[in-house]
């Protein structure tokens, strides 16, 4: 599944999801040379289907996947099996380092690794991720309407997550588990719409088959619950930018965090665009996919100044003195 290579492109797509075969695409039908290397680790792989995107709503992630990799494929696009270890700048480019072996020289890279969810420590939530122990109510939210809810506290973000998903069911519970328990305004905001708040640490998310069935607390009572929302600290997939002076910085809602760009997808580091969760840990899929498309755009307008700059110093060297 692994191809090493050792020839250049326009641009190394680094990350193979939604964004990155967005960002693949839109260079791929500009007539640039295109290399997506993708380690096929999806964040949404536990999801049963994408929701909130037009035209394909409930589409299984992997499905969605495919589609892109044929499409980026159809215009002459290159997708590889594998993982980006290092990035170096080398000469007026890029040297990328592969775990399969080999590298690649790109003129601009494109860094869509999105991120990684880091979950609290509670026996039985791991396993349960992406199915009913959620995150996102627009993402989530449809599938659990009107069904019983809790809300695993992890900071101050969590009242906020109660009060959303009391959107979608009047059915919400707040567990304090290690934070303190809301007060003042957000005290009176969730008392308002009759979400209660569980004192005491949670033990474990119980189930029984392949569905949860209740939030059981340290003192061994279980509070019955068909779906659990948990706010985790969400990281960016960028180690190997390290080598060009990048390196993930504090989001600063407090969410975990991120690279920084600016709002073309421009990063710190000259030729380097990023696009998707890895700078933005909020997006959903179409917002990343989008930003990619632009930052994709960004990328080719870049080149397409450099070949005409190349082209006029050509002409130059060429002209009689």
């Amino acid at each position: 599944m692994t191809e090493t290579r050792s020839d250049e492109v326009d641009v190394v797509v680094i990350g193979g999801g939604a964004a990155g075969l967005s960002g693949a695409l839109t260079l791929a039908r500009a007539r640039r040379s295109v290399l997506v290397v993708d380690a096929g680790a999806p964040r949404n792989a536990p999801a049963a289907g994408v929701h909130g995107l037009l035209a394909l709503d409930g589409i299984p992630p992997a499905d969605l996947l495919a589609r892109g990799r044929r499409e980026v494929r159809g215009y002459g696009g290159r997708i590889v099996h594998d993982e980006v270890r290092t990035a170096v700048r080398e000469e007026d480019g890029f040297a990328v380092g592969l775990a399969g072996g080999g590298s690649v020289r790109a003129r601009r890279l494109l860094v869509t690794t999105g991120l990684v969810d880091t979950l609290p420590e509670v026996p039985g939530l791991r396993e349960r991720w992406g199915r009913d122990v959620l995150h996102c109510p627009y993402c989530h939210g449809w599938e659990v309407r009107d069904r019983a809810v809790g809300v695993l506290a992890t900071g101050p973000q969590s009242v906020h997550q109660a009060l959303l998903f009391r959107q979608w069911t009047a059915d919400v519970v707040l567990f304090a588990h290690r934070t303190e328990p809301p007060a003042g305004e957000d005290a009176e905001r969730l008392a308002a719409l009759g979400v209660p708040v569980v004192t005491g640490e949670v033990a474990a998310v119980e189930s029984a088959g392949d569905r949860l069935t209740g939030v059981r607390l340290a003192d061994s009572t279980v509070v019955a619950r068909d779906a659990l929302a948990v706010a985790t600290r969400m990281e960016a997939r960028a180690g190997f930018l390290a080598g060009l002076g990048l390196r993930a910085v504090p989001h600063p809602a407090g969410f975990g965090e991120h690279l920084v760009t600016d709002p073309t997808g421009r990063t710190e580091a000259p030729g380097v665009w990023a696009a998707g969760n890895v700078t933005d840990l909020s997006a959903q899929v179409g917002p990343a996919a989008a930003a990619a498309t632009f930052a994709a755009a960004q990328i080719n307008h870049d080149l397409v100044l450099a070949d005409a700059d190349r082209a006029v110093a050509a002409r130059r060297a060429a002209a009689p003195a």
